[in-house]
């Protein structure tokens, strides 16, 4: 987070558990989903608590990097979809995918094309990715770098005012 006008939004582990639950019960008219494919490693955790909630036994992975920490790179495909998976979607399985954010939507578009008839969800999307996916939480600005709680520690805040207590 290198420019000063960026934004940032540092999500806590409650508020992210709250969040996950939140895009389950929004899922969970669409459904019943027969299985869930996370976006690793982000979509690891919301992917794991919807599938709880809505009772999704078959829990997938794809490994997908476009970041390099907080510099935005190419796309790599690390971990392809297991073709049980992919065979289940190209039955008429309700398949859903699963990941923390969507941002420029790169990502997004990648896995889409691995899974075209797939339910695409994010706990939260910004306006320049927020079209590739069906279902999401929260809308942050596209110049809002989010802080997942994995990314954080708990630390000394000083004062807005400046002061030092």
């Amino acid at each position: 987070m290198s420019d000063p006008n960026q934004k940032s939004f540092p999500v806590t582990w409650d508020q992210f558990h709250r969040d996950s639950r939140a895009l389950a019960w929004r899922l969970a008219p669409l459904g019943p989903f027969d299985a869930v494919v996370a976006i690793a490693r982000g979509g690891l955790v919301p992917a794991a608590i919807v599938a709880r909630e809505l009772n999704i036994r078959t829990v997938e992975t794809v490994s997908v990097k476009s970041y390099d920490h907080q510099n935005k790179g190419g796309i790599k495909v690390l971990k392809e979809i297991s073709q049980p998976v992919l065979d289940l979607a190209k039955s008429g399985a309700k398949v859903l995918i699963v990941d923390d954010l969507v941002d420029t939507g790169a990502t997004a578009r990648v896995v889409r094309d691995m899974l075209p008839g797939a339910h695409f969800a994010t706990v939260y999307a910004k306006p320049k990715g927020n079209e590739m996916v069906d279902t999401f939480i929260t809308e942050v600005s596209q110049d809002t770098w989010i802080f997942f709680p994995w990314d954080l520690d708990v630390a000394y805040v000083a004062p807005i005012s400046g002061g030092t207590d």
